[in-house]
């Protein structure tokens, strides 16, 4: 059986991101995300690689969900955008997204 949208995406952040998610590439991870994965899907993402990357104490989905309005309130830099999406792309990310042009 294929994997499903959402283990590929899990598979290409965990191959992109081997030791977790720095904070500062949330935004455009999220903005990147948003046009493929509901909001519950990239809730059930972070919530999957919280807990496989040992967090303690891993966030409630509610916390996510707060999180992911906090982070995507504003857009993130077109280079960030870039930059995050050459990391998805090199663990093999195939989805064609609109990634702004930088200035």
């Amino acid at each position: 059986m294929a994997p499903s949208l959402f283990e590929n995406v899990v598979n290409w952040i965990r191959t992109g991101y081997p030791e977790g998610v720095p904070s500062a590439d949330y935004p455009p991870l999220f903005a990147l995300l948003q046009p493929v994965l509901s909001e519950s899907e990239i809730t059930d993402i972070v919530l999957k690689l919280a807990v496989e990357h040992g967090a303690e104490n891993p966030a409630t989905p509610e916390q996510i969900v707060d999180a992911i309005h906090a982070v995507t309130e504003q857009a993130p830099s077109a280079d960030d955008m870039h930059q995050v999406a050459s990391r998805l792309a090199a663990a093999g990310w195939p989805l064609a997204l609109e990634v702004p042009a930088t200035d």
